[in-house]
């Protein structure tokens, strides 16, 4: 299904799945006979881990295949896909420059200087800092022009790696995960987050060709709105499909989004996600991250409260990772809020 396309390997094999059974002792009835699985994206060799490296072996591969020497992407300050875009052209040999705006409304020095944006500068890319008001995808076509002028090649990505290239390696995710369906029995609900969308795009493209339709495919949305974020996702996920699998066919009301784990916005936190993260560490010793993870898991917790689960289902979790993003989140989790 993937041979056809450029690939840069950055993962060593299959991530794992565990079951999460001190957190469903824990839960105890209000499971209601469903078991919980997660699917472990954030276990990765190379930068640190985490789901921007499936999108990033389409990508990189892609630029390394068109003859680029640079590769440049943009994302909010503490941008995971930014970081592990650094790690993977270290890898790779390629020249990363990515572009950061100020989408978050913090300013203390732990999410200005922690997290990814340390890492970004520690895995040798060049940093352009920007207001949050930029359009940043702009800038990036600008200074790849810039870089013709001196005879560089550039190839320039969007926020999260979340084009249908990028999303070919939530495709790759899925067939790892039928595959580990042998192992675990069948999964009746995939549950992920989703910021620029790739991941589940990827993911029901990759679900439509297996034709896998018993399997529920569901994501919270932490970037944008339920419906902003839905048209996007059914936009990536045709277009990929379309690039897989012709014949294969994706009905609009099999992508599910919910929007209710947003609270005020991007990168805000919220009370859900603080006791989310704080649960899942303390029974399982596993660390969501602010932004993305924290707030899925949050969902997931309230859809298992409200019985959204049948008993004897199995429900499987797909943790990407972000882990940086915890400690430039630090005075957050210090005041709670």
């Amino acid at each position: 299904m993937l041979d056809s396309f450029h690939r840069f390997r950055l993962l060593s094999g299959p991530t794992p799945i565990e079951r999460l059974t001190r957190l469903e002792q824990n839960l105890g009835d209000e499971l209601g006979g469903a078991r919980l699985f997660v699917k472990r994206d954030d276990l990765m060799s190379v930068g640190g881990g985490g789901n921007k490296l499936r999108k990033l072996e389409f990508l990189v591969g892609a630029a390394l295949a068109d003859g680029c020497d640079t590769f440049i992407t943009t994302g909010g300050l503490q941008s995971n896909h930014a970081r592990l875009s650094a790690a993977a052209c270290a890898r790779a040999g390629l020249s990363c420059e990515v572009v950061l705006t100020r989408a978050v409304p913090r300013d203390d020095v732990e999410y200005r200087r922690n997290g990814n944006v340390l890492l970004d500068n520690l895995f040798g890319a060049t940093v352009h800092e920007l207001p949050g008001d930029v359009d940043a995808i702009e800038f990036a076509h600008e200074r790849a022009g810039e870089l013709r002028t001196l005879g560089r090649n550039a190839y320039v990505v969007g926020s999260g790696g979340s084009s249908p290239i990028g999303a070919l390696g939530y495709v790759a995710c899925a067939l790892e995960i039928v595959e580990q369906e042998a192992e675990f029995g069948p999964f009746s609900d995939v549950v992920l987050p989703n910021g620029s969308s790739g991941t589940h795009a990827g993911l029901a493209a990759g679900f439509a060709a297996l034709r896998r339709d018993s399997l529920r495919l569901e994501s919270f949305a932490v970037w944008a709105d339920a419906a902003s974020t839905h048209a996007r996702t059914y936009d990536i996920a045709c277009e990929t499909l379309t690039m897989i699998d012709r014949a294969a066919d994706l009905d609009r009301t099999r992508i599910f989004i919910d929007g209710q784990e947003l609270g005020e916005g991007y990168g805000r936190p919220t009370e859900a996600m603080f006791q989310a993260v704080r649960l899942v560490a303390k029974t399982e010793g596993l660390i969501l991250d602010p932004v993305y993870g924290g707030k899925a898991f949050a969902g997931l917790l309230a859809a298992v409260r409200r019985g959204a689960y049948d008993a004897g289902s199995s429900v499987l979790f797909v943790m990407t990772g972000g882990l940086p993003g915890v400690f430039a989140y630090r005075p957050a989790f210090d005041d709670g809020d």
